[in-house]
């Protein structure tokens, strides 16, 4: 079973912004956002993992989820999720490729029931990037290496400060990105960064 997209690679762009939109990543507008409340500080980078069928990669799934035109009845999981309505300011392929489906000045649907740093609903002021991967396991060098580039990009843009996992901001009701999720190599990447880690 394969979801189809279009997944053709985009050469190598200047890291420039329109509006919240990133040159250099693949867009797929979703209909799933909302505005920010007025005077929000966007300081925040919440890491997600996610794929459909879940432990299935390439699949195009997950572009068609966020967009709301993923068919439910492809695969039977889907079923389990059916009128599920999210969506991620960017996903990152198993090959390293960002796709973004929301402006990052506006409210995307990641979060869900969500605190950190003592405050609710993170959605609110944060950025979702959701990688391809399935919680507990590992992720490829090239999703650290593009990560890396869209954490840099973000923090060259929005006041970021802070870096945490679904987990962290949703504890006991999220456990992505997971075990598998190497923590001190981001760190290590984005070491030049004045950025908080979980």
């Amino acid at each position: 079973m394969t979801c189809t997209t279009d997944s053709t690679e985009k050469t190598a762009a200047p890291l420039s912004w329109h509006k919240g939109w990133l040159s250099s990543a693949q867009h797929q507008p979703s209909p799933n956002f909302g505005q920010r409340p007025a005077g929000t500080r966007i300081d925040l980078i919440v890491i997600h993992s996610i794929s459909l069928p879940p432990g299935q990669y390439g699949t195009g799934c997950v572009q068609q989820l966020f967009s709301n035109q993923l068919n439910w009845d492809a695969h039977p999981y889907f079923q389990t999720i059916r009128g599920l309505e999210v969506s991620s300011h960017f996903f990152i392929t198993r090959e390293g490729v960002v796709w973004q489906f929301v402006s990052a000045d506006d409210r995307a649907w990641h979060a869900g029931a969500s605190q950190w740093g003592g405050r609710d609903n993170c959605n609110d002021f944060s950025i979702g990037i959701e990688l391809e991967g399935l919680e507990g396991l590992t992720f490829e060098a090239s999703q650290y290496q593009a990560l890396s580039q869209l954490c840099q990009a973000l923090t060259a843009h929005y006041p970021i400060t802070q870096i945490a996992g679904h987990e962290h901001i949703a504890p006991g009701r999220k456990q992505d990105p997971g075990a598998g999720f190497d923590w001190p190599l981001l760190h290590t990447k984005l070491q030049a960064l004045p950025l908080q880690f979980p």
